[in-house]
Parts: C-alpha cells; structure tokens; sequence
C-alpha cells in the first residue's frame, strides 16, 4: 500500500477557513508538531504546517529510514517539540519520526469508502444518508467535463509530494451550494455552486482544507475514537482487546452508515484546525494566493450565517466566523509574510492577466483588451505607480493611497493593521493611516 493511501474514512466537509495556534514568538514556547513529513526545505521538514528545523542538540527519535531530519522520508509520521522562532520556524529540541503503517479499522474503512464511491457511480449521483430510513438525492455525479478538468488541475496542485494524481478520482456534484469533500480513500467531490462562484485561488484554499482530512487521517482519527463507544453500546465487545468475526461485521456496518452521513458531521475542533493549518500550507507551496483565506471566510459567513444548522457542516466544530479569520490573518502575518509563493506550480502555470500588460500597446506585442486599457488607464497600470510611488507618505489614509496607486492587488488584514501589495511595493496601514511603505 502507498504510504499515505486510503488512511481515514471520510473528509467531511468543515470548509472553515481560519488557522489556529498562530502565535507572537513571545507567546510560544514549549510548542508542539504533530504530523506527517510532507516537504524537505534548507535541512529543515514541512510537517503539520510548521516548517520544522533541528535545534543544535536536537534529540531525535527515528524508525525505519529515519536516521537524523534529513533522512526522514516524506508521509512519515512526525512528532516534534521545541521554541518558535521570530520568523516562524518551530526549533526542535525533540523530534520522533516513524513510518505511517496500517492502523486499526483501516481495512474496513476504506472498504466501506470504495464501496460507497462506486455505488455513487454507478448511480450516477451522491446520496446522502444512505442506508438510513430517509436518504437524500444530493446531485447528479460528473466524472469528466470542464468542471472535473478544472478541479483536476488544481488538486493536482496541492497533493504533498508523497502522493501522486493517480492515486486521486475527482467528481463534481450539480448542486448550487457551496460544498467539497475527500474521502478517506482519496476520492473528491465538489459541488458545481462553489466552482461557479469563486476563483481558483478559493477553490484550491477549500480543497486544501478538505484534503488534509484524508492525509491526515482524520475520519479514521475520528472513527477509531466514536468505535469503542459505539460497539460497547451494542455489547460488540466483550474487551476492546478482541475482535472476532461478529464485530467486524457491526464495524464494516457502522463504517458504511458513516461513510454516508459523515461528511454533514464535521470533526473535532483539533482536527479542523489542523486541517485549516495545513490545507493552507498546500495552498501555499503550491503558489496559490492564500492571501484570500480571510475575505473567503467572510463570504461563507455571510452566504450562510453564524452557525447555522442548516449547514452545519461548512463550520463543524469551529469558533465564531469573525475569530476564526482573525486566526487565519495571523497565520498568514506569521508564516507567510510575503504573500503567494513565486515559484508554485500554480503561479508557474497562470496566464499574465491584462492589468499586468503595459498600457502601451506600441511597445508590447500583446494586444490589451479596451476594458483592460480603460481600467489601466483609471487605476494607473504597474508604470504609472512606479512614477508616483514616492508620493506615498506616512499618515496618508487609505482613499489617499488608492487615488493615487488604484486599487492593491492584494489586501491582508492582521489586527489593527492593512497591508496592500501592489507590483512594485507594499503599503502598511495601522488604524487606517500610513504607517510604512516597503520598496
């Protein structure tokens, strides 16, 4: 089996944007990592979000390949406690890496995932609740078209390196409410109302999300821990040590039953942050704008409202819609400070928009749409701001700087303060004023 592959039951769809755990250096001390070894960068791993570096004594504790950080193979499970630096490293004083083997009740979920993904196929649509007394037509199953290409794409994107495309199915649901989920056995499903109102850079922030549900295994997490209760409630068990061939057929039930209504569920608040948390660094290290993760979330909340139970599974179990963005402004303010990552395959394979073409179409042999001019020539395109730059000063509001650059292409709230990010240079706000402009 691939190291990685068919791990949890389902990826339910808590499509919560913030990021928790995102502290000041002088709040973090004694912080902890815990889970899979998913980029090697500079002598350092990318594991649960963090970027994780050895302290000079480090004290490691490895299995299997693992030697010293270095050789830690990626998809392992990782483990580290140390200091968080001032540019958000974790320095490790103790770091434990293992491989990721076959866990309890694995065998029997992703049976019960496979089987669930190829009834909705044959089918032809997704069915929520099956197996229940009222099950619901959720939408017609696409499996190929545009709509399939484009998520395709974009997941293709984001998976760690340790998992490849073909380990991957995509479907899309006709449905007009904004929803995904991945199943533990790394089939993804997106509804066609969230594809039609947002932007590649949204979509891939969602995924992100959804796809640390199956990596990290959190639906069998969440499945191995509701078990034990569920069996002894039906007398399955007579010691939680033994299970013979009766209880693998009230496991192998209930994993169908929840493998069907799971993804309305959610999961615990840990597992949703971390989801959060590392589903952004996939964004991220594949060149996505994760800039947007906090204006997105405010648009699931204004779409949806605080908590509603009605669609119960866009929050799962997260704190209030206005907290958890400021959560995710500080994780990008700690982690990600300059914004997209240049050299992502996204940003590697995105076409030049027309606001970035030169405004004069003589010195370019690129013909400039007459919106794009007119919008270049009322915003003033990369040129223009280049030559007005120096007319921005601290203490200037926010109108001011926009009359006299347009628009940012980027806008990042953390707190009290604003940063706007144009082609050739930054402009950070405190309290709606002027307070540093970065060349």
């Amino acid at each position: 089996m691939r190291r990685g592959f068919g791990r949890a039951l389902l990826a339910g769809v808590a499509l919560g944007l913030g990021i928790a755990g995102a502290v000041s250096a002088d709040e973090a001390r004694g912080e902890k990592v815990d889970g899979y070894a998913e980029w090697h960068t500079d002598g350092c791993l990318i594991a649960d979000g963090q970027k994780v570096c050895p302290a000079p004594r480090v004290k490691f504790k490895g299995a299997g390949e693992a030697r010293d950080l270095a050789s830690v193979p990626l998809g392992y499970e990782l483990k580290a406690k140390g200091m968080r630096q001032p540019d958000g490293t974790l320095l490790a004083a103790e770091i434990e890496a293992k491989p990721n083997n076959p866990a309890l009740f694995e065998g029997e979920i992703k049976t019960a995932t496979d089987s669930l993904e190829q009834r909705a196929r044959e089918a032809g649509r997704f069915v929520e609740g099956e197996g229940s007394a009222k099950p619901m037509n959720v939408g017609r199953l696409y499996e190929d078209g545009p709509y399939v290409e484009r998520v395709r794409r974009i997941v293709d994107n984001l998976l760690p390196p340790y998992l490849h495309p073909e380990d991957v199915r995509i479907y899309v649901i006709e449905n007009k409410e904004w929803n995904a989920f991945a199943m533990g056995n790394y089939s993804i499903y997106v509804f066609t109302g969230l594809l039609d109102d947002m932007d590649d850079d949204e979509v891939a922030i969602i995924l992100g999300h959804e796809l640390v549900h199956a990596t990290h295994e959190h639906s069998r997490r969440q499945f191995k821990k509701d078990m034990w209760v569920q069996l002894a409630t039906l007398g399955a068990l007579a010691a939680t040590s033994s299970i013979d061939d009766d209880t693998k057929k009230v496991i192998a039930s209930l994993a169908v039953l929840g493998a069907s209504t799971a993804y309305q569920s959610g999961y615990g608040r840990s597992m949703e942050d971390q989801a959060d948390r590392v589903g952004l660094r996939y964004a991220y290290e594949a060149g996505y704008d994760i800039t947007k993760g906090p204006r997105l979330w405010n648009r699931f909340a204004k779409k949806y409202g605080e908590g509603s139970k009605v669609v119960n599974f866009f929050f799962g179990d997260h704190s209030q819609s206005a907290a958890r963005a400021a959560k995710l402004e500080k994780e990008i303010a700690f982690n990600y400070p300059e914004g997209p990552k240049a050299d992502g395959p996204a940003r590697q394979a995105r076409p030049v928009q027309p606001a970035a073409v030169s405004t004069s179409v003589a010195a370019s042999p690129v013909a400039v749409p007459a919106g794009a001019q007119a919008l270049a020539a009322t915003t003033g395109g990369p040129a223009a701001r280049s030559t007005r730059r120096t007319e921005i000063k601290a203490g200037m509001t926010e109108d001011e700087v926009r009359s006299a650059l347009g628009p940012p292409d980027a806008e990042l709230l953390f707190g009290e303060k604003t940063r706007w990010t144009y082609p050739d240079l930054t402009v950070v706000f405190e309290k709606g004023k002027v307070t540093e402009v970065r060349f």
